[in-house]
């Protein structure tokens, strides 16, 4: 009900799935060879111009606003992911993070060009 509320008819085109937990959906992801990339800001992290995303396909894994990715989950995933910031604040917020970085995905996966229609499955 929230999501179909905020998403408006967003969810009648955008294929979703639900877990009960992260920990069930990266298990249900490595089952299926996904990547998992988590976004955060660690010592590990990897700035996400830097990375190549799979055409494959590639599962982003976003925390909470205030306190980010569980750490554990952290050690879960195949790469940490990072959007470098100037100035005081070290981060973005959720929606713009996401916003940032899939659009680099949809850049590598060239589905931005001109002519593209866009299919998601």
């Amino acid at each position: 009900p929230k999501l179909a509320k905020t998403g408006f008819a967003a969810l009648e085109h955008v294929p979703t799935r639900h877990f009960e937990s992260t920990a069930a959906a990266i298990a249900a992801l490595r089952t299926e060879g996904v990547p998992l990339l988590a976004m955060e800001t660690t010592e590990r992290s990897e700035n996400y111009v830097d990375v190549e995303f799979p055409s494959s396909g590639v599962a982003l894994v976003l925390g909470n606003e205030e306190v980010g990715v569980d750490t554990d989950v952290l050690h879960q995933v195949d790469n940490i992911i990072e959007i470098p910031c100037l100035g005081y604040k070290n981060s973005l917020n959720i929606a713009s993070a996401c916003s940032v970085v899939v659009f680099e995905v949809l850049r590598q996966w060239g589905t931005l060009r001109s002519g593209n229609n866009v299919k998601l499955s």
